[in-house]
Formats: structure tokens, sequence, C-alpha cells
């Protein structure tokens, strides 16, 4: 695909109600300009000047367009997600502009499920994440890490709701009991709920009609389990390992909410998921966390 080919499909799934005829994305005016000497449009209504990524999140990009649509084919294609050395190799692009570049596909991915309310069955468990203390070398000098005095503090549980049969909602936090509250806010009032005998939802008993599962004696037992949200873990865990090695406590919210969305469209084409996100990418808004993130 040429950079003309790769702008042609652009304007083609940002524009698709005017078949791809621009429109400015400040006053909504049709009435457009296309420069011949240079890939960017202006409205004759307000005279502001824009390209095909102006407003958004990937607006005040350097890539390009082919770059962006490549990145985009092969993170969707990845089923453990994709590290940005991975990529600023298949791109031959700097380490850090791959770098940004998965992080605004993450966020788009987060988007979709922002303000989602499950209802039904929904399994909530948690899993924690980083916060590694090394061992010593001689045993006698090794320390019980289990103990709060001898972590780090940078240790993270990614609690998550996920609805059989629906959508998946992680969220991070430092301790599982202090996840109640989102919970609540997310799960519709008679949910049925499903979790194992973790201490930090026994508040849930108030709100819901929980059914729980004693893991020490069986992972499923009267329909009562929490293996759909396990899966979710196992994918999130195998792509800390094998893709990224390490995931900072600053960024696991982006990289569990982008397992998230692989575990609710793994049974999706992969050239729907493409379109799907690429689709998303231009009807999101500016990124205020990831523009201009090296330049602080």
């Amino acid at each position: 695909m040429t950079e003309d080919e790769a702008r042609s499909l652009f304007r083609a799934i940002r524009w698709a109600d005017t078949d791809g005829e621009p429109v400015c994305p400040r006053c909504g005016c049709f009435a457009v300009n296309e420069y011949k000497s240079r890939p960017i449009f202006k409205c004759k209504g307000c005279g502001h000047q824009f390209s095909i990524t102006s407003g958004t999140i990937f607006a005040s990009r350097k890539l390009p367009v082919r770059d962006i649509l490549l990145a985009i084919a092969l993170f969707v294609n990845g089923a453990k997600g994709m590290s940005a050395l991975q990529m600023s190799r298949n791109l031959d692009v700097q380490y850090k502009s791959a770098y940004v570049l998965l992080h605004k596909i993450r966020e788009v991915m987060a988007a979709e499920t922002a303000d989602a309310t499950l209802s039904g069955e929904v399994e909530v468990d948690g899993a924690y994440f980083g916060g590694h203390v090394r061992p010593e070398n001689r045993k006698e000098d090794r320390k019980d890490r289990r103990l709060k005095e001898n972590q780090t503090g940078k240790r993270r549980v990614v609690v998550v709701m996920r609805e059989r049969g629906g959508r998946t909602l992680p969220f991070v936090f430092r301790s599982e009991d202090q996840s109640v509250a989102t919970i609540r806010a997310h799960v519709a009032s008679g949910t049925t709920v499903y979790a194992d005998e973790a201490s930090g939802w026994d508040e849930l008993h108030a709100t819901y009609e929980t059914k729980r599962i004693n893991h020490s004696l069986a992972f499923m037992d009267d329909g009562a389990c929490t293996n759909q949200a396990e899966s979710y873990f196992s994918r999130l865990r195998r792509a800390e390992w094998g893709q990224h090695h390490h995931i900072s406590g600053r960024h696991l919210h982006a990289y569990a909410a982008e397992m998230a969305w692989r575990e609710d469209h793994r049974r999706v084409p992969n050239g729907t998921l493409f379109t799907a996100v690429v689709d998303a990418a231009l009807n999101a808004p500016v990124s205020r966390q990831w523009k201009g993130y090296w330049q602080k």
C-alpha cells in the first residue's frame, strides 16, 4: 500500500458519511479546499486548516499514514499483544515513536467500555502484578517477601469484572477491598456476582446475590466459578511475561484494558478488528496524555 492509498483509506473511514469528502472538524462545514502542494485542507467557512488526523487521537503525528495503518494491523493481530520494541523493528522507527503509538491505540481500546455497565451474571476476581523483590543469593539472607515490610510498595492488583457472554472491565487498585465501590458503580443491581473466598469480596453480599467458590476445595461448584475471569488473567499474565517482561504500575491500567479488549473480541476476524480500531481512533478526541508526551 502506498502513502496515497493509505490516505484514501483514512479519508474513507473518517468521513464515511460523505464518501471520503473532508468535513471541517471545527465548524462541521462541507465546503473545504484541498491544497495541491501539501496534504492538508482549508475550510471555506471558518478558515481552519486541518489534515486527515486533525482532532483525532493521531493529531500532531509525524509518522506516515501508511505506517500507522500497518501498526494497527500488526497490533490487533497479536493474541497476547505486541511490545513497543517489536513494533519499532517492524516499522523501522524509534522505540519512543512505537511506544507512544501503541499507547494511543490502547487508549482507543479502553474507551470502548469506559461507560459500560454489566448485568446478569458477573465474575469478579483480582490478580497482583509488579513490585518484584529480587531474593538474596544466600538462603540465610532471604526475607519473607509476602510481608508488607519486605515489599517495594509498587505492587498493584488488577480487579476484573467479567460478564458471562458480555464485556470485560478491568481496574487497577492497591488492594482488592478498595475495588468494592467501583464494582458497585459498574455492576447493575440485581446481578448475580461470582467470586472466590477472598475477604475483600465480603461487602458484595449487601448489594448483590453473591455466590462464592473456595479454590482450595474446587474450581467449580454448582455453577459458582471464576473461570472466565481467570481466563482474562491468563492472557494478561502471558502478555507480561512473554511480550513486555515488565509492566509499570503507572501504565498497568492501559495494558489491562488492552487485554480485556482482546478477550472480548477474540472471535472477531482480524479484518473487522482492523477497521473497527481505525474507525474508533479517527473518531476519538486528541489524547491528553500521549500528545507531546516526550516534550512533557
